[in-house]
Parts: C-alpha cells; structure tokens; sequence
C-alpha cells in the first residue's frame, strides 16, 4: 500500500469505501492549465515540546483490523500456554488500573442486506482467586444506531465550533465516546462492574455492529472502558456472526478464543526504514492512558503571558513532530506482527493540560486559546503552516475539548468578568486550519490566571493538532507569510 497513514486512514468522508472518479472530456484546444496550487502560509510563532509525558497505566488498543472481514480473536492478552494457536495471544498480565480502547468497522456480508457482525469484550482471572473487575467510566456508540437503545452518532455536518450544554454534541462514535468520558458519564449499554470467577472466562459486553437498512452497508463502533481490578486478569476482543440478528450464544465466545486472529490489515513500514511511511493501524497493549502537565516557563511555576504566541503539540507522531521534535507516540508492550510497532496517534489518551498564564507585563494582556490543525510536517520551519486560502479539505478533529479559566461573561461596564467555571467546546476541525478560538484571556498588569485544557484524543481524528496561546489579533497586526509547501515524506 503506497499511501501513508496514521494508525487509520483518512478518507473523503468516514468509511465513505467509494472511489471518485472524475471524467473531463474536451477538445485539446479548449484544455486549460490547472489553477496553481496556492502556498502554504507560515505563521512565525514558537512550537514547544509538551512538557510532562505519559503515566504508566496499560491500554489495550483494539483497532487492526479496523475494517472486519472474518470472525475470530482481534486482540488477547491471555497466556499463550496451553492454547491451540498460541500466537494469538499477547501474553500480558493487567492488574489494578487498566483501559480498554477499541474501534472498528463492519461493511456488511454481500449476499445479505441485513447482517450482524457482534464483538465481545472477555476476561477472566490470571490465579485461582475470583477477582472483582470496576468500571470506572466507559463509552461506547455506533456511527449508526438502527435499533432502539442503541447509542448511534451519525457523522452530521456541523459547525467548526459549538459550546457544548445541556443536550451533548458529537458528530461520529469517536466523537461521542470521548466526549462522554470526558462528561464523566458511563454508556447505559454497560454494566458497572463484573465478579470473574476462576476457569472459563467471563463475557464483559456483547455488542451489535448491525448494517441493516444502511445504505452503503457500513456501520462502525467505538469502545472505551476505564477500568481497575483487584488483581491480575487477561482481557480477550472478539468478533463473530450469530444467527440472523440474535447473538452468537454464550458458549461460542469462548471456544473462539481457542481459535485464531480475524486477520489483520495494512502492515506497517518497518521502524526506522527510510522513504515513505506506512504507519498501519494498532493491536497491541500500550504504556500510557493520561498525559498530565504543567506548561511553565523553564525554572518558574508560571507561565508568562510573553510566550504568546506560542503552541504545544498534541498527538505529534513519527514524521509529525511540526518542528518540536518531540514524539509523543506511546510505546508497545506487546503487538501483533504485521501491525503498528507503535500507538501512533494516540487514540483514546487523555491529555490533562495546566497553563498557570501570569501577565508579568506592565500593560493589560488579552490572549486567545485554540486548539488547531496545522499542516503536518517534521523540521523546524519558525512557526506553523496552515492553508492560505479556504476549501473543502478533510477533517482532521472532530470532538469535544473542555476548559476551565477563560473570560466569564462580561460585567456592565464592560469590563471581563469572572473566570469561567469547565466550559465544553465541540470542534469539527479541517486540515490546515487554524482556530477558532475557544476564547480569551484577559490580564491586568500583575495578575494571573490558572487555565485547565482536558480531551480525550478522539477516534475519527488524524493526528497531530497543536494547543496554542495567541494574542488577540489586531488588523494591522495580521500579517501572512508566504512559504513554498515543504512537504513531508509521509501524509495523514
């Protein structure tokens, strides 16, 4: 596969699976030049690595095959002695903190237009001891729901930004889940805890990924569970086909896991190797759940309000570093051959941010804080790229960003009010662009402010993005800089 991607691909439109295709008939006298294509615009600022790096709690990503085609295992953790097909099985221990991220997309059985593909979530204790399994918080929707009670997120065309409130805003099942873990709230599709008794494992949930009455046959689910145990246990995904649209029974999941993988799809460049990347997508257990920080100028336990404009990547990978050179990328305890030698992108990390911002200046400061989508790249370049010049691109980001600390409501002398209490904000953000702004930070001479920036890094997005702290842009201050397209070797 020649085309380079992160740990899912991008696409016209989610899971669209169709081909475009673009006929243009014309006498050779009447052909015209392509329009050139317009360069990218540098915006000079300082790209700083984030501080801080990620905790050491074990994640399980479940995302090759992203696309199922066949039943069997997608991912094990259980010991391979004793099973039939031992290198189905990972082989690690998770005990005490653990999560659960899982993704994938059904596209239906061609002799059928009402087909169910059911994945389950297994596990079961390590000793001979029962053990009790919480659910801390956890997720999960459909990109379509086509029966009642079933959580669907449909992937609507909704505006760049939008203030979360009362009544959720999400667009896709990655957008959804994240943006209800980060709610705190739990999927009523999922139960509160488990007791897992010694010997045969233990179905946590069974779940639908049904295609009936969608048109093209194409449905997706998400699925992320926080979870903690009271001592060691293996975990098992799996996919298989039941009998019309009732669930395999109880007994077949467990013979499936003495079975073999559901094969995987798109294997990876090898780490290290030079020319195009194919970063493929994960199947593995990854070390790190949370990114927590402090964002500080070095030697002080504040930030200055002169660092603006400033931004700190967020998911920056291998050959996506936007000139920080830093990869914040989890590392594999284990993985599959043939899949992701890393968790590039990801998916499923919470990001935790505190920005303590002090104006030590002797004029009042106003800044803007934004989460954007820059052009990718790897070398330094003096600042980020965005498009020049608007268009229907893809989207990069789509999902919910939380903030504590921006500007209340202003007062009736128009001055700015109290610091806003958690604030949600929904995005739906394209390639290239930058902005818009989640809102500002006014400062007087002295005074300083404590800003909270959380999200959990949605499925359904493609890395990286940036967190920026800008200053509020004046006309005659809003200046572009032209710079020829320094393409990367490798692409989203």
């Amino acid at each position: 596969m020649s085309r380079t991607r992160p740990s899912r691909p991008s696409r016209p439109t989610p899971w669209a699976g169709a081909l475009l295709l673009t006929g243009i008939l014309a006498q050779p006298a009447l052909a015209q030049a392509p329009s050139p294509k317009p360069a990218p615009v540098l915006r000079p600022q300082t790209v700083a690595p984030l501080s801080g790096g990620l905790d050491r709690v074990l994640l399980v990503n479940d995302n090759n095959p992203e696309l199922i085609r066949e039943p069997g295992i997608l991912l094990s953790t259980f010991p391979k002695a004793g099973r039939a097909v031992p290198e189905a099985h990972l082989d690690v221990a998770l005990n005490g903190r653990f999560d659960l991220f899982s993704h994938h997309v059904y596209a239906g059985k061609p002799e059928s237009l009402d087909s169910t593909l059911w994945l389950a979530v297994l596990a079961a204790p390590r000793g001979s001891q029962p053990v009790s399994l919480k659910l801390l918080s956890g997720s999960t929707a459909l990109s379509q729901a086509v029966d009642p009670g079933q959580a669907g997120a449909p992937f609507l065309p909704l505006p760049a930004l939008m203030a979360q409130g009362s009544t959720p805003i999400y667009a896709g099942p990655g957008s959804r889940v994240a943006t209800e873990l980060l709610a705190r709230q739990r999927s009523a599709e999922l139960p509160a805890s488990w007791t897992l008794a010694p010997g045969a494992p233990t179905t946590l949930v069974v779940l639908p990924l049904p295609v009936r009455g969608l048109d093209p046959l194409l449905n997706g689910r998400n699925l992320q569970l926080r979870l903690e145990s009271s001592g060691p246990v293996s975990l098992a995904t799996l996919a298989a086909f039941g009998s019309g649209n009732a669930p395999p029974p109880a007994g077949a999941w467990a013979a499936l896991l003495e079975g073999g993988l559901s094969p995987r799809e798109h294997a990876p460049t090898p780490r290290g190797a030079k020319g195009s990347l194919v970063y493929s997508r994960v199947s593995g257990v990854q070390v790190g759940s949370t990114w927590r920080t402090r964002l500080t100028d070095p030697g002080q336990a504040w930030l200055s309000v002169r660092r603006a404009p400033i931004s700190w990547p967020i998911a920056s990978l291998e050959r996506g570093s936007l000139g920080s050179g830093q990869v914040q990328t989890a590392e594999l305890q284990a993985f599959y051959p043939g899949t992701a030698w890393a968790a590039h992108g990801n998916y499923g990390v919470e990001y935790d941010l505190s920005i303590p911002l002090r104006n030590d200046t002797a004029k009042p400061v106003a800044l803007q804080l934004a989460l954007e989508s820059p052009l990718k790249g790897d070398a330094a370049v003096g600042g980020l790229r965005f498009h020049g010049s608007p268009g229907t691109r893809p989207v990069m980001f789509r999902g919910t960003v939380e903030v504590t600390g921006l500007d209340g409501d202003p007062s009736p002398t128009g001055a700015p009010g109290r610091p806003a209490g958690r604030r949600g904000f929904h995005l739906v953000q394209r390639a290239g662009e930058p902005g818009p702004a989640l809102g500002t930070v006014s400062l007087a001479p002295g005074a300083s402010r404590q800003l909270q920036v959380r999200l959990i890094y949605p499925a359904d997005a493609t890395p990286p993005q940036v967190l920026s702290l800008l200053p509020v842009p004046e006309p005659a201050r809003q200046q572009a800089v032209k710079q020829s397209d320094l393409s990367s070797t490798s692409r989203p």
